[in-house]
């Protein structure tokens, strides 16, 4: 899945002799599978491993990454590169930018859930917010999740209607209706 080379592996274990004990190493892809999508390596602490962590095991040390982006981490490399400048981690993940719109048998769920994240959630980060598809039911009927702050907003009506539901009823035909479940409760947290 994830081959790191015997001097990256060499690397990572000098550079953790230098960290609190039980220091390991994390992968991270922000958003994945976009056309945005930034790949990245940092330490990861004993308190920061959550349940949702894979652990792969190297050469004296652990890897820890999200079981949601393994998928985006297929073929993926980390290496030590040498050149006039000194040495430099490199990580190369050519499937993390996948389209998987694209991809001729995605499920509709997948597509639906690239399309709220590569094309909605950048409008509603302005305001700090996000939307993400929790299930799409037997009767075509996409149930949705708004959060931060679209949570409360007071035209969270406009945008349900106006934003998502129209975009996605044109793009995904398999698609009758958009229902919100978010428990909207008004607060700071809220943009409007």
């Amino acid at each position: 899945m994830i081959n790191v080379s015997k001097n990256a592996q060499k690397h990572f274990q000098s550079l953790l002799l230098k960290e609190p004990l039980g220091t390991q190493i994390r992968i991270f892809i922000i958003n994945p599978g976009t056309p945005h999508a930034e790949c990245g390596l940092s330490y990861c602490l004993e308190d920061e491993i959550e349940t949702s962590d894979i652990q792969l095991k190297y050469d004296g040390f652990f890897i820890y990454v999200n079981k949601n982006i393994i998928s985006y981490l297929k073929n993926s490399e980390i290496d030590l590169v040498h050149d006039n400048l000194g040495s430099q981690l490199t990580l190369k993940a050519p499937y993390s930018k996948f389209n998987i719109l694209k991809r001729k048998f995605s499920l509709l769920e997948d597509k639906v859930k690239y399309f709220l994240h590569s094309e909605i959630n950048p409008q509603l980060s302005m305001h700090g917010g996000s939307v993400e598809l929790i299930e799409i039911n037997s009767r075509g009927i996409a149930i949705i999740k708004f959060q931060g702050g679209c949570n409360g907003c007071s035209m969270i009506g406009l945008t349900l209607k106006e934003t998502v539901e129209k975009k996605m009823l044109r793009l995904f035909p398999e698609i009758q209706e958009v229902r919100d479940e978010t428990k909207h409760l008004h607060g700071k947290h809220s943009f409007y």
